[in-house]
């Protein structure tokens, strides 16, 4: 059977062989169509609008403005590129100076689009309370996707249902649009390297490969041509299939990052210039936006918090997608030896809690996780663990593990005795139960810090920041809104700057 198994991940190579029987979206007939619209906050005052069409675009344009009748504005860009496999030209344009916390309309120049909107970002350091959601591990869903019920015979049949029944994650995140002011998804997104799960994509792998993302970032587009969609990579993102060691299969455009850097690499920010009137800050901020290689690892400041978005694939030692990595998928590295950690360094130590008082952290695997030791990454909690203690981060956000976790605070595997109020150690969760074609994963055994398990269902995480030192954490049931899970972490932030020394 595995040899069966590993024949079927690696005939993608037989697709000019074969009839094409992937299930790609039909393409409009105006080809400047706007289509997989995605926003990123990408600089203070400045949003990212990033679009993909079935032709080039010679110069991308977006009119806007602060009413839908009046989109007097006009920003222009010459970015307009794609990749070997790709049908689709991706073109992003950059909205500077706006007036921050205030709803823009916008429109992509073309002879076939609408008027959209979205709420411009909130400026580092005002207190108004807000929410953002933590959605990872989602995937496409229709005929290669997944059921409610995640029952496989019912696979075939997805195309006859309403798709609102099958994916509930995206429709809840648009039924509760107003809720919410952006979206962390670091890593997994689509899943187009389970093409194979299908019989019908056997023969035809890398197109199939290309139709699964095309009918995700469609299918997401609602939610990311409004909000803010800030990503990360995961482990999904790497290459064409999951097999070790086959990565050279992969034809150019469907192996190292390619689809999710050319998508996401001129829409997400570096790191944003500090505010501190301290000199020591704003020369640690400005090193960290040197050191930066979005979309893999930056940040950026939003009213209380500030948030930084990690690779945990690449780029550190024994990291599992880089060559020689447990994970066998050849990928990276994407910066120079040690560039992730000391821009995480640099990062963390141009923090000024008197302005943003909240640090956030978001990657793809976690260290700390009920799934096992198979499902916990150990060079990431020796990596990246000591610089999260040292500089004081509140929450650190992972997926991977495909369920819901929340954990104490916790350090070198040893809970906070302070609980939730005000610990030193950082408060991990797990926001991995969004939906995909794998399934669930099993609670499974569990850690002495953890406080929350849920795989029964599809869920995700909303953290919700209620002053500088109260902020929520809450796992939502996907099909029904239910609130799965509430807990409150304090801390006083009374230090303006956090450095603290490992037990």
């Amino acid at each position: 059977m595995r040899i069966l198994y590993t024949a079927a991940k690696v005939m993608p190579l037989l697709a000019a062989c074969a009839k094409a029987a992937a299930s790609y979206p039909p393409k409009p007939s105006d080809l400047t169509t706007p289509l997989q619209q995605r926003l990123a906050i990408h600089a203070a005052n400045s949003v990212s609008i990033g679009w993909n069409t079935y032709q080039e675009i010679n110069r991308p344009c977006v009119q806007y403005g602060t009413t839908a009748q009046a989109l007097d504005l006009v920003a222009c860009s010459s970015s307009s590129i794609t990749y070997p496999t790709s049908r689709t030209y991706f073109n992003t344009v950059i909205l500077a100076n706006l007036t921050q916390a205030t709803t823009y309309y916008y429109k992509i120049v073309s002879t076939n689009s609408t008027v959209e909107h979205f709420f411009s970002p909130r400026t580092a350091g005002d207190q108004t309370p807000f929410s953002i959601n933590a959605v990872i591990d989602l995937g496409v869903y229709g005929a290669d996707g997944y059921t409610i019920q995640m029952d496989h015979s019912k696979r075939d049949i997805i195309p006859t249902l309403d798709p609102s029944l099958n994916h509930t994650t995206i429709s809840r995140l648009a039924s509760t649009l107003n809720d919410y002011e952006f979206v962390l998804h670091p890593g997994d997104l689509a899943y187009a390297d389970d093409w194979y799960m299908k019989p019908k994509n056997l023969f035809d792998g890398v197109n199939a490969y290309e139709a699964i993302l095309e009918q995700f970032y469609g299918q997401l587009a609602p939610i990311s041509g409004r909000k803010p969609y800030m990503a990360s990579p995961g482990n999904h993102e790497a290459a064409c299939q999951e097999l070790d060691y086959t990565t050279f299969l992969c034809p150019t455009g469907q192996k190292n990052f390619t689809d999710f850097m050319i998508r996401f690499g001129l829409t997400m920010p570096t790191a944003f210039p500090s505010t501190s009137p301290h000199d020591r800050l704003r020369i640690n901020a400005n090193k960290a936006s040197k050191l930066a290689n979005p979309p893999f690892w930056y940040s950026f400041e939003y009213g209380m918090v500030h948030v930084t978005m990690i690779d945990t694939e690449t780029d550190f030692a024994n990291a599992p997608d880089q060559p020689g990595g447990s994970a066998g998928l050849n990928s990276g590295p994407f910066g120079t030896e040690n560039q992730q950690l000391d821009f995480l360094e640099a990062d963390f130590a141009s923090v000024d809690r008197s302005v943003t008082p909240w640090l956030v952290v978001a990657g793809h695997r976690p260290w700390y996780t009920t799934g096992g030791s198979a499902s916990r990454c150990e060079p990431c909690q020796a990596a990246f663990e000591p610089l999260f203690f040292r500089y004081g981060v509140d929450l650190a956000i992972f997926g991977h593990v495909h369920n819901s976790q929340r954990f104490a605070p916790v350090y070198d595997n040893i809970a906070d005795p302070a609980g939730m109020h005000n610990p030193t150690a950082p408060m991990y969760i797990v926001a991995g139960g969004a939906g995909n074609i794998e399934g669930l994963k099993p609670a499974g055994a569990n850690m002495t810090s953890n406080r929350f398990a849920y795989a029964d269902d599809f869920s995700y995480a909303t953290v919700s920041f209620l002053d500088r030192n109260n902020l929520k954490v809450e796992f939502i049931k996907s099909t029904t809104g239910e609130v799965l899970d509430s807990s409150i972490l304090y801390k006083d932030h009374s230090d303006q700057f956090v450095v603290q020394r490992s037990h």
